[in-house]
């Protein structure tokens, strides 16, 4: 049944091909798929791919599985490697042409550091112009550069578009090839990077690209960046058919027709994702890497000085940028270092994105990187924490737990939902690594919020210190309030507060209203200060219903005291800014003048202040208070029950 279920399963992959010019791609692209990816007049003009070509093939695998693939056929020439990098950024499987006649050049060998700096692992050669002869030799001269490389075990087939010899063997050695692979996977973060961008008449404004990490519907609303545009999805294509939705692997063409193409509108480089998945940013901490494999006479080899101006491509977009290297005057040939990119204009990145680097003039692959911070601090690249947050993400930029783990420790406190939302990892991988994480007791989750053990435990205790020092220095209180323990503590965000009180009352402590106490705390005033709560008390109870007013009451500090004591305790009800009764008094004046009502119906503020032997000044504000509370409802300049 389950082999059943997989054979029923379509997979998407995207292939672009590599080589040398005039090697033959698009002759080759054509002779697999029926369709001349060079579209342009000055292509066929000059012979030449001069921009990104497209066609579908579609096969078989080995079990009878229909594999769906994009062919993206890129430039050959040196002058246009950087339309070349705009095609290879998304895809699966690299499909490196070599002539028979020329053998391995210099631009396979820079399309081969280019793929290995995006992290591309499979490939397929084909070895074309095979009916020159030189099979072997060439073969041997392709075994030879790749044997070091993650493309060293690729399938070599002699192919030759003029007698088509090979060509099926060629789609069986690529269909062998993707079978063996998992489809680019959905972690439900949709990216398709603007491959072209052209305007249809009647139709508007399409846009085409690879969809990588989610899948995009019909209807769906996206957001164009890194210009932060809103839009609407109107229809999808594949490969020129209609969609309802698009999967990760396949080439999408979408219909924004609200939107402009050009300078002031969308273009190559710009991305199409969902809302909320990232903001523009300007700074950018990466890891670069030098290939080995540069020559060391080329000017592709030369230092890469702390303070360069170069070109980088990510995505399909290039960017002119900055490097500030970390910890190095300049960075050589076959090493790596932290740095940083401050680009001419803002990038949206995701943690371990991967992009080429090129020399300022544009004439030479130099270093390749992976994005480590897409959300750079301007004034930390040198601190402490960003340097330790940086090493220890450079050691496995791709390893979930390790970039949980170290955004953890860089932010402090993290909101859960928050946590690498621009990171190739779903909510629910995310959700496992915390578990993972927290049941190793290096992380704690509390509430929304998640922070390193250690540093929450320090914080804990700080609190606990400062309610217990509360206590002791002023027994009388029901707590610490909440404001100046927040204060103490310097806490600026209220929700990792809101954690810690929750935390804290989890166990041992409990929360009084606008403070905090232990749970064994029981208010008690100083034996120097109980003379003066019997003289308070009363004087308070001379008059039940008509006290004095506070002022003449709370006469010094200790009196003070011994009134928040009073209220903090429920003891004494504070009625008015000068109004304070007994607990029990205001009780017994509550219910008289609720039975006062009963028994004579609704009356006025004269009426029951004769009745209880009070005084307006007490009066006023105790009905108001009685109001408020539910007991009574004006009616006019009289009050009955509610």
């Amino acid at each position: 049944m389950t082999a059943q279920r997989e054979h029923r399963v379509e997979k998407y992959f995207v292939i672009a091909t590599a080589g040398h010019v005039d090697h033959g791609k698009s002759a080759l692209v054509k002779a697999l798929t029926g369709t001349d990816p060079d579209r342009l007049p000055e292509e066929k003009a000059r012979k030449i791919t001069i921009d990104l070509g497209f066609a579908e093939l579609n096969l078989t695998a080995p079990n009878g599985q229909t594999i769906h693939a994009g062919i993206i056929d890129v430039p050959g020439h040196e002058d246009f490697v950087r339309n070349m990098i705009a095609g290879v950024g998304s895809i699966d499987l690299a499909l490196f042409v070599v002539a028979a006649d020329d053998g391995w050049m210099r631009q396979t060998e820079e399309h081969l550091q280019i793929l290995m700096y995006l992290g591309v692992k499979r490939a397929v050669v084909a070895l074309a112009k095979s009916d020159l002869g030189r099979i072997d030799s060439v073969t041997d001269g392709i075994r030879n550069q790749m044997r070091e490389t993650v493309f060293a075990r690729s399938s070599i087939v002699p192919t030759s578009v003029r007698t088509a010899e090979g060509i099926e063997n060629l789609k069986s050695a690529i269909a062998l090839e993707l079978a063996a692979m998992h489809p680019q996977r959905d972690f439900g973060k949709p990216r398709l990077f603007i491959d072209r961008a052209f305007t249809l008449r009647g139709i508007g404004t399409v846009v085409t690209g690879t969809l990588s990490g989610g899948s995009i519907r019909r209807s769906q609303d996206v957001v164009v960046q890194p210009g932060e545009i809103s839009a609407r999805v109107r229809s999808i294509q594949n490969h020129g058919r209609g969609i309802e939705i698009a999967q990760p692997g396949m080439r999408t063409a979408i219909n924004l027709p609200d939107l402009s193409i050009g300078e002031n509108g969308m273009q190559r480089g710009d991305l199409i994702t969902a809302p909320g998945l990232g903001s523009p940013r300007a700074t950018v901490d990466v890891l670069l890497e030098r290939s080995s494999r540069l020559k060391r006479n080329s000017p592709a080899a030369r230092p890469i000085k702390n303070g360069s101006f170069i070109q980088v491509h990510i995505g399909t977009g290039r960017i002119a940028a900055k490097i500030t290297l970390l910890d190095k005057s300049a960075l050589e040939v076959g090493q790596s270092a932290i740095a940083r990119l401050k680009f001419d204009s803002p990038v949206v990145a995701f943690v371990g994105d991967r992009f080429v680097v090129r020399d300022s003039p544009e004439q030479n692959t130099i270093a390749g990187g992976t994005v480590l911070d897409p959300n750079a601090d301007l004034a930390n690249f040198r601190s402490v924490s960003q340097i330790q947050f940086l090493r220890a993400r450079a050691t496995a930029p791709h390893d979930i737990d390790v970039c949980v783990r170290s955004e953890i420790a860089l932010r402090g406190f993290v909101l859960r939902k928050a946590l690498l939302n621009e990171s190739p990892f779903s909510d629910g991988e995310i959700s496992e690594a915390l578990e993972r994480l927290q049941c190793a007791g290096e992380i704690v989750l509390c509430s929304e919020m998640v922070t390193d053990r250690k540093a929450w435990q320090q914080l804990r205790e700080r609190a606990i210190s400062l309610i217990d020092e509360a206590h002791k220095g002023n027994p009388e209180r029901a707590g610490l309030h909440l404001n100046e323990l927040r204060s103490t503590l310097g806490i600026q965000e209220s929700n990792v507060f809101e954690a810690l009180i929750a935390d804290l009352c989890v166990k041992d402590f409990v929360r009084k209203g606008s403070a905090i106490a232990r749970i064994s705390h029981r208010p008690l005033l100083p034996a120097e200060l109980q003379a003066v709560e019997r003289k308070i008390r009363e004087s308070l109870s001379h008059k039940p219903f008509d006290p004095p007013p506070r002022r003449e009451i709370e006469t010094n500090r200790h009196a003070q005291q011994v009134l928040r004591f009073l209220t903090e305790t429920g003891d004494l009800s504070e009625i008015g800014s000068d109004v304070v009764l007994l607990r029990e008094n205001f009780e017994r004046m509550k219910h008289e003048v609720a039975d006062f009502i009963a028994q004579n119906g609704p009356a006025t503020v004269s009426e029951l202040r004769k009745a209880l032997e009070s005084s307006r000044r007490i009066m006023v504000p105790f009905l108001e208070k009685l109001d408020r509370d539910g007991v009574t409802r004006r009616m006019g300049d009289k009050r009955c029950l509610r």
